[in-house]
């Protein structure tokens, strides 16, 4: 039987359009899964290679962790622009835009290989970081990447993959798959799309199926038991909550869109002309916070946040506060990694400062109830933060106080500032530039004009889109 016969066969050709509409983004979510196993798995033996050397040397991260930052900016500055921060304003810039001319500058392989490897190397210097935002910039890289495998690729395809992606990556990171549907829907595109629906939950499902096989089934955060009978002052409690969270997610957001406002004009001057020393001030700030605060600083702060719901883990009443100058240096640099594991450990620490004032609550309910707040304050994405700590806690009892509080939180926050991720994947979204014209032939005896090699009308070129894609109008950093 002949090649050209099978090609032409009703059989084939519709085992060809199977592959095309399922067999790609399937193999993208497999493929998905499995990276945000191995990068979790890696970035925990990181932490803990990092943790081994401070119980040794208690001074060591005076050293280690300047020393990291300044490793860090300078690879992600010379090798590696569009991997700095969470990556999730990245992915919000290439759905929101041109996904092929965007995905191609935020979303390559190249992009992926150094959000894994330098996000890595930070948190080996013990830096604020986690990891569920850059799982979610790797696996919308990988999925965006998958369009290669179809003979005529457009931007609606190209859009459902990144997204698909996108989605698949906090699911398996955080093993939410509720989460990674609402996150697509609230965050990432801020819409609905029947169509986009089914591709986008099948995704998820496999992502989920395939970390689930090497992890196990498990829960984020564990399981927090609470009884049958409220408090009575849990109506109380959810709105202080809320509103402290609330204040304390936006004066973050406000510090990280604000720089040039409250970062002294010198700092300013020296991030903008040697941004690796830059980093490496900034670390030996976050290494001084973390040898003040006995260590407790260093890392995504997950062991902290499950010791306290657990109860064998004592902080001080401070450590919210130092948490926060600590992510915040960390983010300043542009040095790879995300803010939810950090911003839920940040609220586990106000959850327990206000179990001094509610004593007569359980702490687990109000450690809950606070990092929902505070993630929700930061995000201002209050449908996607109750979820996710819903399902990271097993928290179904608590679904309508932690719903409440979040919303509050996130209003409350907006008082202070925009949503951050939108905010800042709107520095991403530059203008490209336009095809250099061609040039005009020469007439016999009247010179044309030519034009410049290189010229853009006017437009900013990609390279300086990519010299700025660290730092905003103002020489602030850019994440």
């Amino acid at each position: 039987m002949s090649q050209p016969f099978l090609s032409r066969s009703p059989l084939m050709r519709r085992a060809k359009r199977l592959w095309r509409q399922y067999g790609v983004f399937w193999l993208g979510a497999i493929a998905v899964g499995l990276v945000a196993v191995f990068y979790a798995r890696l970035i925990d033996w990181g932490y803990a290679e990092f943790l081994g050397v401070l119980r040794q040397h208690v001074w060591a991260p005076l050293v280690i962790t300047p020393a990291v930052g300044a490793l860090s900016v300078w690879l992600t500055r010379t090798f590696f622009r569009g991997a700095e921060g969470s990556g999730i304003p990245q992915v919000i810039a290439t759905l929101h835009s041109k996904p092929r001319a965007y995905g191609t500058r935020l979303l390559s392989l190249r992009i992926l290989a150094g959000k894994i490897g330098v996000s890595f190397l930070a948190i080996l210097g013990g830096f604020t970081i986690g990891r569920e935002g850059p799982t979610v910039q790797v696996g919308a890289a990988l999925m965006f990447n998958m369009r290669r495998l179809y003979p005529r690729s457009n931007a609606h395809i190209e859009r459902q993959l990144a997204l698909a992606g996108a989605a698949a990556g906090l699911s398996a990171a955080f093993n939410t798959p509720l989460a990674g549907v609402v996150f697509a829907i609230e965050e990432l595109t801020r819409s609905f799309e029947a169509r986009t629906s089914g591709v986008l939950i099948t995704a998820i499902i496999i992502a989920g199926v395939v970390a689930l096989g090497l992890n196990g089934n498990y829960t984020y955060f564990g399981t927090i038991q609470i009884g049958a009978h409220f408090p009575d002052l849990l109506a109380v409690a959810v709105l202080v909550t809320a509103i402290l969270t609330g204040v304390a997610g936006g004066i973050f957001g406000w510090l990280l869109l604000n720089t040039a406002r409250w970062i002294p004009a010198p700092l300013r001057q020296l991030h903008g002309e040697r941004p690796v020393v830059f980093a490496a001030l900034c670390g030996f700030a976050i290494a001084v916070v973390g040898v003040v605060s006995g260590g407790a600083t260093f890392g995504s702060g997950y062991t902290e946040a499950r010791g306290l719901l657990e109860g064998h883990e004592q902080l001080s009443v401070f450590y919210p506060v130092l948490k926060m100058i600590a992510m915040i240096g960390s983010y300043l640099p542009g040095i790879p990694g995300g803010i939810f594991a950090p911003s839920l450990s940040i609220g586990a620490g106000f959850g327990n400062v206000l179990h001094m004032v509610f004593d007569s609550m359980q702490l687990p309910m109000l450690i809950a109830l606070a990092m929902v707040g505070y993630l929700a304050a930061v995000t201002q994405s209050p449908i996607t933060s109750f979820v996710i700590v819903m399902e990271m806690i097993d928290g179904h009892a608590l679904v309508i106080s932690l719903m409440a509080t979040a919303l509050i939180a996130s209003r409350v926050s907006r008082l202070f500032t925009p949503p951050l991720y939108e905010s800042l994947a709107e520095r991403y979204m530059a203008p490209l530039p336009h095809p250099a014209p061609a040039p005009v032939p020469e007439v016999p005896e009247v010179e044309a004009p030519r034009a410049e090699a290189g010229s853009n009308d006017g437009e900013p070129s990609i390279d300086n889109a990519a010299e700025d894609d660290a730092t905003d109008a103002s020489g602030s950093p850019r994440q």
